[in-house]
C-alpha cells in the first residue's frame, strides 16, 4: 500500500518501523520454532493466540504443548524459511501473508513441505505479536517422491491444505 506523499514524516517512520518489527517477528518465529525454544516462541503470541495448521491449539498453554509434542508425533527436525512477506497495516493490526518452505524429518524420512501463512498480528504496548498464525500447505511429503500440488504423506498437513 502506498501512503500519500503529504503524510507527516513521523507517521511514515512509524509505518516503516512497524513493517520491520513484523518482519522480525516472523524471523524470530522461525528461529525459536526450529531451535525448540518453546518459551521464547510463546512470547511471540498474545495470551489468547492461536496456531491454525497441523492442529488448532488456542492459548499459550495449548500451543506450547502442541509445539513441544511435534517430535513425539514424528516431526523430529524442521527448518522454516519464510519469504515474500506481504504486510497490510491497519493501525495496530496487520495481516501478514508469506510463503513457507520447510525441509524436515518426518517419521525418520527426509521430507519437504511448502505452503502459505496468513497471520493476524496486533501491536500491544509497542510490541507486535501474533493473534493467529495460520498455515495452509500445498504439499508435505518425502523428498524421494518429489513434490507436487496436494501431495501429502502427513495427514494433519492434508487437513491444513490450501483450498481453491
Amino acid at each position: 500500500m502506498t501512503i500519500p506523499i503529504d503524510t507527516p514524516l513521523s507517521e511514515r517512520v512509524t509505518r516503516l518501523e512497524d513493517l520491520e518489527a513484523i518482519r522480525s517477528l516472523d524471523a524470530r518465529y522461525c528461529r525459536h520454532l526450529d531451535d525448540g525454544n518453546w518459551d521464547a516462541l510463546m512470547d511471540l503470541f498474545t495470551d489468547d493466540g492461536e496456531f491454525d495448521g497441523l492442529a488448532h491449539p488456542r492459548g499459550k498453554a495449548e500451543m506450547r504443548d502442541f509445539f513441544a509434542g511435534l517430535a513425539d508425533a514424528g516431526l523430529t527436525s524442521f527448518w522454516h524459511f519464510i519469504t515474500n512477506l506481504d504486510i497490510e497495516l491497519d493501525g495496530d493490526r496487520a495481516t501478514v501473508r508469506s510463503f513457507l518452505w520447510q525441509p524436515c524429518v518426518s517419521d525418520g524420512v527426509a521430507s519437504v513441505a511448502a505452503g502459505r501463512y496468513t497471520d493476524q498480528a496486533v501491536k500491544i504496548e509497542g510490541r507486535w505479536l501474533y493473534r493467529v498464525k495460520q498455515v495452509r500447505f500445498h504439499f508435505f511429503g518425502p523428498l524421494e517422491k518429489g513434490w507436487d500440488e496436494n501431495l501429502f504423506a502427513v495427514e494433519s498437513a492434508r487437513r491444513a491444505a490450501v483450498r481453491p
